[in-house]
């Protein structure tokens, strides 16, 4: 039976306020929503609840505001299993917030307000150096400030603790933060604005791992959407994984929900990478064909159901 791991989340915690709507609207243009709701997200929070609901042992680093929504983001994340001694409440900043521009295609647009959630200072990353070091992966994304990530990868990587970077949203990535990551996550348009290299097939993305692995990264996993995923490991092991077919009713948190399923399976030393990888796969192809970012994770029994 594989161990249960012990992951830490250095990330965003928002609430996501939903618009339906049957396109975009243009230019200048009044439409009328067609449904609007609340749901627990933010990248950090989806994937910790995504690693949580996988059997994985999950520890968050992050601020919210001293508001309503924060009460309910840390309550929402305690009934998911997920101790939250280190989210502070930061009484000078609202939690974070998203909004989501929900299509009838399935597609979204994201408008994100930061909040709290740009105001994590280093005093919260040395307050949780002793629960990073025991940790077996850190994971973080770019919905908090780069110079919180690298200090707490520098802890990470002196302490031999897995480090798995999701490049979201895009970014240009300092090569100090790469050389201190083990497993970096982009998808097509995070690829290209880390290497300059547009990715539209395997040819393409066995190009951009490669420059990301001269930059320092220790093992490469594109998320493509409807394409699947590619990997490039660290001892030349690639493989390109299809997506499952199945109606996506809304794509919020799929790639969180990847990312935080495959930190909850993936062993230390990367060796059952294909097996996590598939296992990511299912578990996001389940999440598209429900509304909502958290609400629509699914347990590692419903995922080893399908």
């Amino acid at each position: 039976m594989q161990k249960r791991k012990k992951i830490v989340i250095l990330g965003s915690i928002n609430m996501d306020i939903i618009l339906q709507l049957t396109r975009l609207p243009k230019p200048g243009e009044t439409m009328k929503v067609q449904k609007f709701e609340t749901a627990g997200g933010g990248k950090g929070a989806n994937q910790a609840v995504a690693a949580a609901r996988s059997n994985a042992e999950v520890h968050f680093i992050g601020r919210v505001g001293d508001d309503q929504y924060g009460k309910q983001m840390c309550a929402l994340l305690k009934e998911n299993s997920i101790n939250v001694e280190h989210i502070k409440i930061d009484p000078s900043h609202a939690t974070g917030q998203a909004y989501i521009l929900l299509q009838q295609s399935g597609e979204n647009s994201i408008l994100v307000n930061s909040g709290a959630n740009a105001s994590i200072q280093s005093e919260d990353i040395e307050a949780a150096q002793e629960l990073i070091e025991s940790a077996d992966v850190i994971v973080a994304q770019f919905e908090v400030p780069l110079p919180r990530i690298i200090e707490a990868f520098k802890i990470a990587r002196q302490a031999a603790v897995q480090t798995i970077l999701n490049p979201a949203p895009a970014l240009k990535v300092p090569d100090e933060l790469l050389a201190l990551t083990d497993l970096v996550t982009p998808n097509e348009v995070e690829a290209e604005m880390l290497t300059d290299i547009h990715v539209v097939n395997k040819q393409d993305a066995h190009q951009a791992a490669e420059k990301l692995r001269m930059q320092g990264v220790k093992h490469v996993l594109l998320t493509l959407g409807s394409e699947g995923s590619y990997y490039l490991t660290q001892t030349g092991q690639e493989e390109a994984v299809a997506a499952y077919k199945v109606k996506a009713v809304d794509t919020t948190g799929a790639g969180d929900t990847f990312i935080g399923c495959l930190a909850a399976k993936l062993q230390n030393n990367f060796e059952n990478m294909a097996q996590a990888v598939r296992y990511a796969t299912k578990a996001s192809s389940l999440t598209v064909q429900k509304l909502g970012a958290i609400p629509s994770i699914p347990t590692e029994k419903e995922i080893l159901a399908k």
